[in-house]
């Protein structure tokens, strides 16, 4: 059994209510990206829609539940803010986004132009400034990436149009604050349960790969890597214990490895990916990961410019 707080009909219906823009992302299989993995991989594409990336399907689903007029509050390093922005815009709220000062500017100003208001915070306190200010607004809420089951099952979607493809043997999702993988896993795991579920962290942000072994939540000091999506150093306790139930595996890889990734995806695939929207790629390039047939998920094309010319120069 694999019990935890996500409801399957809460993601069967979700599938059919969210905004149409988010669902059916294109999913193939690419002969060139496959002889670059030197194995077969299903790629689904999540970064052909407003936000560029998957976030936007949780949060649909979140903010159809909240009354018109109330102001939703996050914290948000780029991706999670925009999706904020963007429903909160769509759905008659409003969108209150704290930021760590120094983040991707093309993040921020993409927050910006999706409806939501920015708060850039120096040194670490963007949490508790942003739940204080929750606290203090009657007409606020605070929405937290990986805590609220409905963001997590708004993103098990993709799930559901996973398996229109067919069998899938293993399914590598790069792990941010975890409502990405446990959604996913908790379709799959009803439906296709012997396909393996795969958790992705960077080398240098394991706090999730580090909690879901340990069975509890245990933070870093901080994380260090380029890949700001999936970089976590205070992992959310509800989600880790939902990892627990349905990932299967975790694995790591490097910043130069997601970088190669991100140069594997230009090429054989034309897509641009973010460096956590790689980390799938380069888990299945740098890892033995058992299956005939291999999914994995690209998402999140938010680039900042300075790393542009990397991805086109030599290896």
């Amino acid at each position: 059994m694999h019990t935890t707080d996500l409801d399957l009909e809460r993601i069967a219906r979700a599938a059919e209510l969210i905004d149409p823009v988010f669902l059916n992302s294109p999913q193939y299989v690419d002969e060139q990206l496959c002889a670059a993995l030197g194995r077969r991989v299903l790629v689904k594409v999540e970064t052909l829609n407003p936000l560029r990336s998957f976030k936007g399907r949780g949060v649909d689903l979140l903010a159809r539940e909240l009354a018109p007029g109330t102001r939703m509050v996050c914290t948000s390093t780029g991706n999670f803010g925009q999706a904020v922005g963007y429903a909160a815009t769509r759905r008659g709220l409003g969108a209150e986004v704290f930021v760590p000062a120094g983040i991707s500017q093309v993040k921020l100003t993409r927050m910006r132009s999706l409806g939501a208001r920015v708060h850039e915070v120096q040194g670490s306190g963007v949490d508790e400034a942003a739940r204080a200010f929750a606290a203090a607004h009657p007409d606020a809420v605070f929405v937290e990436d990986g805590q609220d089951p409905r963001v997590a099952e708004g993103a098990g979607t993709i799930g559901v149009e996973l398996l229109k493809a067919g069998p899938i043997d293993a399914v590598v999702l790069p792990v941010g604050d975890g409502a990405l993988i446990t959604g996913v896993a908790r379709w799959l795991k009803e439906h296709s349960p012997a396909t393996r579920i795969v958790g992705v962290c960077a080398q240098g942000a394991p706090s999730m790969a580090t909690s879901w072994r340990l069975g509890r939540a245990v933070g870093t000091e901080r994380a260090d890597t380029f890949a700001e999506g999936i970089a976590i150093s205070d992992p959310i306790p509800a989600s880790v214990a939902r990892m627990r139930v349905l990932v299967d595996q975790m694995v790591e890889v490097c910043d130069a490895q997601i970088l190669q990734a991100m140069r594997t995806a230009l090429v054989t695939l034309g897509v641009v990916p973010e460096p956590a929207g790689a980390a799938g790629l380069a888990a299945i390039a740098a890892h033995e990961l058992p299956g005939a047939v291999v999914a994995t998920l690209i998402t999140g094309a938010n680039v900042d410019q300075g790393l542009l010319p990397g991805l086109v120069s030599a290896p």
